[in-house]
């Protein structure tokens, strides 16, 4: 059975580049335009890692990612920040909100795959 992926990104041209090179490697990918959208998504699905923007309109990528870790069903989930943020302390912030890793777009499409591989078996 395919592992599932959840992007979360408000450009739609970005979701569909992350859905295209996720889907091409046998992956099933869903897609939300912001965090709470992808709260809304994940109250009905399951998925096996999410990519998240940072910089998003009404839920930003690190205030979803602290949603998540608060729930106990989602604790262990790996998350990735895939964003235009290079910046130390914002990549700080990612991860004490509880980022598995970062990626900076644009982004080399084997190394997101390689990096969901390993973070998501």
């Amino acid at each position: 059975m395919a592992k599932r992926v959840m992007t979360v990104d408000d450009s739609r041209t970005m979701r569909e580049m992350v859905a295209f090179t996720l889907r091409k490697a046998g992956y099933e990918v869903s897609e939300a335009e912001d965090g709470q959208q992808a709260l809304d998504v994940l109250k009905t699905a399951s998925v096996d890692v999410l990519i998240t923007d940072l910089n998003m309109p009404r839920m930003d990528g690190v205030t979803l990612i602290r949603t998540l870790r608060g729930d106990p069903k989602w604790r262990a989930l790996p998350i990735l920040m895939l964003t235009t943020e290079s910046d130390a302390a914002k990549k700080s912030e990612g991860k004490s909100a509880g980022a598995t890793g970062w990626l900076v777009k644009p982004f080399d499409p084997e190394k997101l795959v390689d990096v969901v591989k390993r973070v998501g078996g």
